[in-house]
């Protein structure tokens, strides 16, 4: 994509930041320099417009603290000491003590460590065709837990995907329901669609957010009962007749059970659990049943607690119920990758493992480190992620990354928490610096990344590292050596990868939701040794003290940008909201520097009391980096402990108590 004068050009890009949007944006590239970036006015999710830390990527991309070199470790871990190296030395290092760990303990010592820090599918997402490399070495395999896993596989117990409605058709809805979703702040771009339908709004979440103070409604449940929310609102449907029999009889399976479930859960026991007065539900459950369609958003953040797997698979029944999953702008929408037919298997090639490995969950990394054997783990390659600054169970995270008989690499853009105990650090390039492409999961788009300029220094691609590393190391696999052009035709393999790069962005064809028919009895989750029905889970957590809710800030977007000096800026200090009966009943004024704490860890932060909490709920952000706090964030205090569903992660089932410091 090109054109204008001689001296300048625009270059279609896409942000592969962890985010539900997957913006399209055109870089300005001046006399070889990125000059300006804007998003693509073309694109009919991104219309022109970045997100308030989008905004600075540029200033992210030429930051003064960037990695641009390797660097080897000289202090003690977790200092954060280093030296520059040259890359020769430093693939040689890794290369001698990989082949060393393989060697005397096998390949499954090893631990490849991708996260969410790049989403797109040749430089990141969960480090699919580097995965080729870790399987000749037979390394463990890596389960991808700490996101959306619970939530996904609720959802493909009721409807056979985790796939939902097309985002852009809220345009087309009645009523909204944002459920445990703050689209303002992650992901702003669906509220342009919700504006258009002139739909009315409900925001349900514990914490009166950015996007619940533009809704018509807002609604306050305690974190982790959502599920039993959905069967109350469900009751009241059916009570009053206004369930679609149609629907029911022809395209699902299991109503009758299902709607003995349902009547289980009436309005006051539901008041009881959720701690909502029982005519709001009624309320919102009477305009459910006479509203058509009516559409759900959820996130991710919804199914982080022990039901998090069941209160989407439960959520899911909702427009069943109301058969509003037959009607264009009905439906729920959680993400929009099960649509996405890319040829996954052939990128990642797992046919490469000489022998079946074991698999560590991404969630538990101090349990991994710690007390993982036979092997136990002597290797962590760590790619796009902040394991310190962004997993459970701060303390067990570091006490892990501290094993000195641990050989760590990090491939990293900043000096991370993660950073500071690693052994050799790898200098990576950023978005405009590498051609890639991102299925978004907030919408139904492929955007494609073409290289826009060279990278600062000696950045070197994910992909290109491991092809270096893998020479240096003598093994002869050719799909290891396979070009990104390779790759990237064999993961787009039926789709138009031409158009797509000459357009910079294709909205694919959607799956059928449900796959066939809804299932309010799933065979498979009774297999799985799960309730066969949908239902509710209660919170894991027995603790006293108040619930914590740790939430996406404005300015951060996971630990990225947690280092920028402008973002941290708007952010802020660390701050902890609570509510004024709270707050009186710990002699927290507003202002006072608080310190909270649970028996897994503690961090400090400033009080600000407020009613934007409900009574015995307190709402902080995530995203900070330890070593701007004083050495430890929320994570400190969050238990490293399984959802329901797929091993997820339970960042919103914390208790905490709040005293004055």
């Amino acid at each position: 994509m090109g054109w204008g004068y001689d001296r300048w050009v625009k270059v279609f890009g896409a942000c592969a930041l962890d985010c539900p949007d997957g913006c399209s944006w055109e870089v300005t590239v001046e006399g070889g320099v990125a000059v300006g970036m804007r998003g693509a006015k073309a694109h009919p999710v991104t219309r022109g417009a970045l997100c308030v830390k989008v905004n600075r990527y540029l200033e992210q991309v030429n930051a003064a603290d960037r990695i641009r070199y390797p660097m080897r470790r000289v202090g003690r871990k977790g200092e954060g000491r280093f030296e520059r190296i040259e890359w020769d030395e430093a693939l040689g290092e890794i290369a001698e003590r990989l082949g060393g760990i393989v060697e005397e303990y096998g390949g499954e010592a090893i631990w490849p460590f991708p996260g969410t820090g790049n989403l797109g599918y040749i430089q990141g997402t969960e480090g699919f065709p580097v995965r080729r490399f870790f399987n000749v070495l037979g390394a463990s395999l890596h389960d991808p837990t700490i996101c959306s896993a619970a939530g996904s596989a609720g959802l493909k117990y009721t409807l056979g995907t985790a796939g939902g409605m097309d985002p852009e058709d809220f345009a087309h809805s009645g009523l909204v329901l944002l459920w445990g979703t703050n689209p303002l702040t992650s992901g702003h771009h669906i509220w342009k669609f919700i504006q258009d339908s002139g739909a009315y709004t409900v925001a349900i979440d514990p914490v009166r957010s950015r996007t619940a103070e533009r809704c018509d409604e807002h609604l306050a449940p305690l974190p982790g009962t959502d599920a039993a929310l959905a069967l109350g609102l469900m009751n009241v449907i059916v009570t009053r007749g206004a369930h679609d029999a149609g629907y029911l009889a022809e395209k699902t399976v299991g109503w009758y059970e299902f709607r003995s479930r349902i009547m289980e859960f009436t309005p006051d026991r539901v008041a009881g659990i959720t701690g909502l007065p029982v005519e709001r539900i009624v309320e919102l459950g009477e305009r459910i049943a006479r509203t058509r369609p009516t559409a759900i958003r959820a996130s991710q953040g919804i199914q982080r607690h022990a039901g998090g797997g069941m209160a989407l698979r439960t959520m899911a029944c909702l427009p069943a119920v109301t058969g509003d999953w037959a009607i264009r702008g009905g439906g729920l929408h959680y993400s929009t990758s099960g649509h996405y037919q890319l040829d996954v298997p052939s990128l990642a090639r797992f046919d490469l493992l000489p022998n079946p490995v074991r698999t560590l969950s991404q969630t538990r990394v101090g349990a991994g480190l710690l007390e993982a054997s036979d092997p136990p783990v002597k290797a962590l390659f760590v790619i796009a992620a902040n394991p310190v600054g962004s997993n459970p169970e701060q303390r067990a995270v570091i006490e892990g990354l501290s094993r000195e008989d641990l050989f760590t690499v990090v491939l990293e853009h900043f000096p991370t928490d993660t950073v500071d105990y690693a052994d050799i650090v790898l200098p990576s390039t950023m978005q405009p610096e590498h051609t890639d492409f991102v299925a978004a999961y907030g919408n139904l788009y492929l955007a494609w990344n073409e290289k826009a300029v060279e990278p600062p220094g000696e950045c070197l691609s994910t992909t290109e590292t491991f092809r270096r590393l893998a020479r240096r190391m003598g093994l002869t696999e050719p799909a290891l050596y396979e070009s990104d052009e390779d790759l990237l035709r064999t993961v787009l393999r039926g789709y138009d990868i031409d158009r797509l790069r000459t357009e910079g962005f294709l909205k694919i064809e959607p799956r059928p939701v449900p796959i066939e028919k809804i299932n309010f009895i799933s065979p498979l989750a009774e297999r799985a040794g799960h309730d066969p029905l949908p239902g509710y889970t209660p919170p894991g957590d027995p603790g006293t003290g108040l619930i914590l809710i740790s939430a996406a800030p404005h300015y951060f977007l996971n630990t990225t940008f947690g280092s920028n000096p402008e973002l941290r800026r708007r952010t802020g200090e660390s701050r902890i909201t609570i509510h004024p009966d709270d707050a009186a009943a710990r002699d927290i004024a507003e202002g006072t520097p608080v310190l909270v704490a649970n028996a897994r860890g503690s961090f400090e932060a400033i009080a600000e009391v407020s009613d934007r909490v409900r009574p015995g709920v307190a709402a902080t952000t995530k995203g900070r980096w330890a070593k701007f706090t004083n050495g430890a964030t929320v994570n400190a205090t969050i238990a490293e402990r399984d959802s329901d569903f797929a091993g997820g992660a339970v960042f919103h089932d914390n208790r905490v108590e709040i005293t004055p410091r």
